[in-house]
């Protein structure tokens, strides 16, 4: 009885040292806790990664970019709740990612040369196969009074012929506003940049309007005179920078079918 009591008080007498156990198993749990969290987040990027690239390659095989799969008739039917949404998709800066909508362009290009010969040659309108799409330049001495926002009716016939061509397309646009460096303080611009965007959203208007273009196709901005095609040093470089470009893109929104509703 002695020595079990004299153990006993010993023991009292120096305090336990596995106490730090309890601590290392709330560290444990909550790193467990962390890299749950990890995996479960690494598995929501991982679908919507994979919802990009059927965006992606159903938008291209819409191009005809890429041929369309042969339908699986093993696999189960298709989820709604997976539909592919609207994508817009960029054919790369060069227009170099699809060869055929290259040559589109380039045919576009040619029926607008051969329609606009007389506007032409007159170097009034100007067309090229930029980097970012076809550019179809109205230079101000054919279309704009100066300090004028709105095409003088001289232009609609021209107008008239550019929108029919470019509405037939499946690609969006975009349009310009360019200026010289000549500064501009009027009563209704105060600065050139108010001149080119002015123009630019006034045409779009027009496209809008008059050619019911669809508006989400449709973009526009002014430039000022920090674009400029030639040098500003000479009358004529001014007068090719005086300008609202209309350059199509290649781009277009692509809209999957939706499925049939049963």
């Amino acid at each position: 009885m002695r020595r079990s009591s004299l153990r006993s008080r010993r023991n009292a007498d120096h305090p336990q040292n596995d106490r730090w156990l309890v601590s290392y198993a709330d560290f444990i749990t909550l790193l467990f806790a962390f890299f749950v969290v990890l995996y479960a987040s690494s598995r929501a990027d991982q679908n919507k990664q994979t919802q990009i690239a059927h965006s992606i390659q159903s938008a291209f095989q819409a191009l005809g970019v890429f041929p369309s799969p042969v339908p699986d008739h093993s696999t189960h039917s298709a989820d709604p709740q997976h539909t592919v949404p609207p994508v817009d998709v960029v054919l790369g800066d060069d227009l170099s990612a699809s060869p055929a909508v290259r040559q589109d362009l380039q045919r576009l290009q040619g029926q607008l040369t051969s329609l606009l010969s007389s506007q032409v040659a007159q170097h009034i309108v100007a067309l090229k196969l930029g980097r970012d799409g076809l550019v179809i330049s109205l230079r101000e001495s054919g279309f704009y009074d100066s300090g004028s926002a709105l095409p003088h009716p001289q232009a609609k016939d021209t107008l008239d012929q550019v929108a029919a061509k470019v509405t037939a397309t499946p690609y969006d646009i975009r349009i310009e506003g360019h200026t010289d460096n000549i500064p501009i303080h009027t009563a209704q611009f105060d600065s050139n940049w108010e001149l080119s965007t002015a123009r630019a959203t006034e045409l779009a208007k027009i496209f809008i309007v008059d050619y019911h273009f669809a508006p989400a196709r449709l973009s526009a901005a002014g430039f000022a005179e920090y674009h400029p095609v030639a040098g500003n040093d000479t009358a004529e470089g001014r007068s090719q920078n005086r300008r609202v470009d209309i350059i199509v893109l290649p781009r277009i929104s692509v809209v999957p079918t939706q499925p049939a509703a049963h």
